[in-house]
């Protein structure tokens, strides 16, 4: 069967353009996390027991018998509840499209934070050298050397969960990754001659630091915080699954899969 022209193209353009595939993949997360009120079909967080355990809508009405119980009758999906409903007859697409919006916020301001720690006690340490730099590094070695989830799985205990905590654990977790690779690129950068120029015409070392070695390493942090976005999202969901992340009933990934693994145990 000869290819379709249409599906021809639209190949040909994602292997011209590796990342028109991922740009759509962006989209298809982010446009309906901005768009949730418009677009979600229910309330999130408000459920009827009534409607609790409702099934996905492609799955049909069934009867089956039971020795001594006689006929049981169990219901068919609904097209009011596209994905079904939760134990407390909450809709599920409903919440896994607010989920994408508490995901991505999380993550905007944990990058952030964490770009805007890193990269200035990065480019501190970097441009300065000496005490500095070694007492920067250290503490990255140290924060590197502690694994992740262990790591946010007491800071989450001890300050108990919210969505306060989960940034702040985030943020402790990934700054470190910032401050390593700028601190790099700002030995390099400092030894270049309009460094050596701006000195000489009477810079202060703040200006150079702001006006001439940060413009040189945007790159770096955009390329490094777009590349962070999923593992955050997938450490936000870890925590929140574990009961050390966003609090009930916030609509979060995690807690939701966690309720699905209580329904799937039971069952």
């Amino acid at each position: 069967m000869p290819a379709v022209p249409g599906a021809r193209r639209v190949w040909s353009t994602a292997r011209r353009y590796p990342v028109f595939p991922v740009a759509i993949l962006l989209l298809v997360l982010v446009l309906p996390a901005i768009f949730a009120d418009l677009i979600s079909p229910h309330d999130p967080l408000i459920g009827s027991l009534s409607n609790r355990l409702v099934p996905p809508v492609w799955v049909e009405a069934d009867s089956f018998e039971i020795a001594g119980m006689g006929t049981i009758e169990t219901p068919g999906g609904s097209w009011k509840h596209i994905l079904g409903t939760d134990k407390q007859g909450r809709d599920v697409l409903s919440r896994i499209i607010y989920g994408a919006r508490v995901s991505l916020t999380v993550a905007g301001l944990s990058i952030f934070i964490a770009g805007s720690v890193g990269t200035t006690l990065g480019m501190i340490a970097g441009y300065f050298g000496g005490n500095v730099d070694h007492l920067i590094m250290r503490l990255v070695d140290i924060t590197i050397s502690i694994p992740a989830i262990l790591f946010a799985l007491v800071l989450a205990v001890i300050l108990q969960p919210s969505f306060q905590t989960v940034i702040i654990v985030i943020v402790s977790i990934f700054w470190s990754r910032y401050a390593r690779l700028i601190r790099g690129q700002t030995l390099g950068i400092k030894n270049q001659d309009f460094i050596g120029r701006a000195k000489v015409a009477g810079a202060s070392n703040a200006r150079i630091i702001v006006r001439h070695v940060f413009p040189n390493v945007v790159n770096t942090i955009i390329v490094l915080a777009t590349l962070e976005v999923g593992q955050v999202i997938l450490l936000e969901a870890t925590l929140s699954f574990l009961g050390a992340g966003l609090p009930r009933p916030t609509p979060a990934w995690g807690l939701m899969v966690a309720n699905g693994r209580e329904l799937l145990i039971s069952a």
